[in-house]
């Protein structure tokens, strides 16, 4: 096995790895993500080809990264804007005490930028309109069945998100066996057709990011927002269209549930980081009243 290139980086601010990068992680069995006792591992694409990274930080401050695989020099040269370096928590300003609550006792809570579009995109598209726990089934399948194994020595089952190449070889039978229905899986397929057109969103950030993604059909407001949020850092990218969020957003700040053009008015005054105060709502621990029955997930393997 070769040798890791390896990167140290001491950055100007506390970093909580494992919180910067839990947003990347898709459930706890996601083949692409995994806790170390030290740190962090990651597995993904790169335009060079895939590769494993290990991301720790020690007692000093100072993050030490290791990466295998072809694109491991890619990996590393992100290391800072993936930790949350070009984020801009300062320039934020809380309007609601929940927030400011939650900003304070949260000071290192940073928006990372893992800089690849498919790799964020692929998981995205199949969490539209499903349970939490269907869509992160189809993604253990697909990536345990079609992706490559991870490179180096990332922990046993680490595998690598299938490539759009790879995606589109996948038979039509597969994405059922996967649980994915027809209108996620169109969606796919027409996303990995543009691939390589759609990782310039990440050059481009924030609208004119989120707007050369949603050219591709079946992708809309919310699941861009959901790639911008991790791919570019966009900290103003609301996930509008999202069954929850409305109503959670509604309840910790104003006392009752909204919809989307509520919660737009009530996001307003936190423009351009209106998904700062959203993910300060989301960390706080408030828990919204309930009163009716959850979602049930569908299997539609069994249809």
């Amino acid at each position: 096995m070769s040798e890791p290139l390896r990167r140290e980086w001491r950055p100007d601010f506390r970093v909580d790895v494992a919180g910067v990068l839990a947003p990347l992680r898709r459930g706890r069995g996601d083949p692409t993500w995994q806790p170390a006792l030290d740190g962090v591992w990651r597995v993904g694409t790169t335009p060079d080809g895939p590769a494993s990274t290990h991301v720790h930080r020690r007692g000093d401050g100072t993050v030490v990264a290791r990466s295998w695989g072809p694109g491991a020099a890619w990996s590393l040269e992100g290391i800072p804007a993936l930790l949350g370096a070009d984020d801009r928590p300062e320039e934020f300003t809380c309007h609601h005490p929940l927030v400011e609550d939650s900003h304070r006792r949260m000071p290192g809570m940073r928006f990372g930028a893992s800089r690849r579009v498919w790799d964020q995109l692929l998981p995205a598209v199949l969490e539209q309109k499903v349970t939490g726990v269907e869509a992160r089934r189809s993604y253990r399948e697909l990536c345990r069945r079609f992706g490559d194994p991870a490179p180096g020595p990332a922990p046993a089952g680490m595998r690598v998100p299938p490539t759009p190449a790879q995606v589109r070889a996948i038979p039509d039978w597969e994405w059922h066996r996967a649980g994915v229905d027809s209108a996620r899986r169109r969606a796919i397929l027409a996303s990995a057709a543009v691939a390589h057109r759609l990782e310039r969103a990440a050059e481009l950030g924030g609208e004119p990011g989120r707007e050369l993604l949603r050219r591709v059909p079946g992708i809309g407001v919310w699941t861009a927002a959901e790639v911008a949020q991790r791919v570019w850092g966009d900290a103003d990218a609301v996930s509008f269209g999202d069954f929850h969020i409305p109503t959670l957003v509604g309840w910790a700040l104003v006392g009752r549930p909204l919809d989307d053009a509520g919660m737009l008015e009530v996001l307003a005054p936190y423009r351009p980081q209106r998904q700062r105060a959203v993910r300060y709502v989301e960390l706080s621990g408030f828990r919204r009243p309930r009163f009716g029955p959850r979602f049930s997930p569908r299997d539609y393997r069994a249809m």
